[in-house]
C-alpha cells in the first residue's frame, strides 16, 4: 500500500504533544495510557496479552507485521490493547504460518493504530516524562479537540481493569501438553506426578497455563472474584495467581481472597499482577513506576545469580513496606533495583514480577514452574 492510499491519523499525548502519521488497523478514536515495549519480536503476544488492557503500545522495533498473525501465538482470544504505534508496517507478511496481516487483524478487532511517526523520539519522551494518557484518531484531526478527550480520561493509577479481562466461568485448561514449541519435553517425566492447581484469572496468558500443564498440572481457571471457600472445594495442591492489567491496589477482591487463602498454607505461586496482589495480601504496598518495564531482556537476580527475563508491568512492590519478619526478597530488577521476586520465610509461597513463561522472551526462568510443582510435591508428603 502506498502512502497516497493511506488514511491520515493523529496521536496526541496528555501534555499536548502531537504526532501525525498514517492509520493501520481500524479507523476511529481510541484513548489509553501510552507505554513502550522494547522487544524485537512478539508483537502478536503483546497485542493479545490481557495485561495490556487500557494501554496504547509503542513498539520500538522499527517494523511490525513481517510475520503476520498466527493463531498459535495468541495469548488470549483477542487483542486487549487500546491501540498500537509503529514506525513502519508490513502489509504483506512472509511466514508459512501466517493466516492474515497485522493491519487486517487489528481492523477485524476494531483497534486503531498509527504508523509513520518517530517512535524513537516518542519513546525517549515517555522515558523522560513518564507514561501518560494519549489518543489516536482518524476521525478527529484537530489537536485541541483530541487533547480535551485525552485529558478527560482517567489515569491508570486506581483503575481495577481485572474485571474486564477475567474469565466469566470456571474452566479446565484442555490444550494438549505436547505442543510444537515445547522446550522442556521431559518436564512431566522428571516430576512423575499430577497436581491440581486452581488459577485465579486476573488476565492470565495462555502460555502460563501451557507451562503449568507441561509440568503435569491439572489447571482449573476461576474468575478473579471467586471466594476462597469455593477455591478450596477443588482441594487444590496449589494456587496460582496470574498476571493482569491495571492498579493492583484496586483489585481488593483478589487481595482479600489471597489473604484468606494464605491461611490454608497451600503452596502458592504468583506472576506479575499475582506477585503484586500477593504482596498486598502479605501486608506490603505497591507504587506506580515512571514508565514501567516492558521488554524481553530485563536482568533479574540476587546473590550472584542472574536470569534474563520478559517483563510487562507499571507497578512494583515497595521494598520498605515488606514485612521483613515473614517475607524476603528473592529477586531484584538489576536495572533499577526494584523488587522482582519475594518468598515467604515459613509458608510455601513465592512470586515474581516478571514472566517466566516467556512467549515472547527467554526461557531462563522456566525453572520457577518446576519449583512450584516441587513445592506441591513436598506439601503432599
Amino acid at each position: 500500500m502506498s502512502l497516497s492510499d493511506a488514511i491520515p491519523a493523529l496521536l496526541v499525548l496528555a501534555d499536548g504533544t502531537a504526532y501525525r502519521g498514517w492509520s493501520f488497523g481500524a479507523t476511529g478514536t481510541t484513548i489509553g495510557e501510552v507505554v513502550f515495549n522494547t522487544g524485537m519480536t512478539g508483537y502478536q503476544e503483546v497485542l493479545t496479552d490481557p495485561s495490556y488492557c487500557g494501554q496504547i503500545v509503542i513498539f520500538t522495533y522499527p517494523e511490525l507485521g513481517n510475520t503476520g498473525i498466527n493463531p498459535e501465538d495468541e495469548e488470549s482470544a483477542k487483542p486487549h490493547v487500546k491501540g498500537a504505534i509503529a514506525r513502519n508496517i508490513c502489509h504483506k507478511p512472509s511466514n508459512w504460518r501466517s493466516s492474515q496481516s497485522l493491519p487486517h487483524y487489528l481492523q477485524q478487532h476494531h483497534i486503531p493504530g498509527i504508523f509513520g511517526i518517530d517512535t524513537r523520539a516518542l519513546t525517549r519522551k515517555i522515558r523522560m516524562f513518564g507514561a501518560m494518557n494519549g489518543g489516536i484518531s482518524t476521525a478527529i484531526l484537530d489537536e485541541t479537540e483530541l487533547l480535551e478527550m485525552v485529558q478527560a480520561a482517567p489515569n491508570m493509577a486506581g483503575l481495577n481493569l481485572v474485571k474486564k479481562v477475567t474469565t466469566s466461568t470456571v474452566y479446565e485448561w484442555q490444550e494438549a501438553t505436547t505442543t510444537p514449541w515445547e522446550f522442556n519435553p521431559t518436564a512431566v517425566a522428571n516430576i512423575g506426578q499430577t497436581f491440581t492447581v486452581v488459577a485465579l484469572d486476573f488476565g492470565v496468558k495462555r502460555n502460563i497455563l501451557r507451562r503449568l500443564a507441561s509440568y503435569g498440572c491439572r489447571v482449573i481457571v476461576v474468575p478473579a472474584d471467586t471466594q476462597p471457600e469455593e477455591i478450596l472445594k477443588y482441594n487444590p495442591d496449589g494456587i496460582f495467581l496470574s498476571n493482569g492489567p491495571g492498579d493492583p491496589a484496586a483489585v481488593t477482591e483478589g487481595i482479600n481472597t489471597t489473604r484468606a487463602l494464605l491461611e490454608s498454607q497451600k503452596p502458592m505461586f504468583g506472576i506479575c499482577m499475582g506477585h503484586q496482589i500477593l504482596g498486598h495480601a502479605l501486608g506490603a504496598q505497591t507504587f506506580k513506576l515512571k514508565f514501567g518495564h516492558r521488554g524481553l531482556n530485563q536482568p533479574a537476580g540476587l546473590e550472584q545469580r542472574v536470569e534474563i527475563t520478559s517483563q510487562n508491568h507499571s507497578f512494583a512492590l515497595d521494598p520498605d513496606s515488606l514485612p521483613t519478619a515473614t517475607v524476603e526478597i528473592s529477586h531484584l530488577n538489576l536495572n533499577d533495583r526494584t523488587v522482582a521476586g519475594v518468598r515467604h520465610k515459613t509458608l510455601p509461597v513465592f512470586s515474581v514480577q516478571y514472566h517466566p513463561e516467556a512467549s515472547p522472551g527467554p526461557h531462563d526462568a522456566d525453572y520457577l514452574f518446576e519449583q512450584f510443582v516441587l513445592t506441591m510435591q513436598a506439601a503432599r508428603q
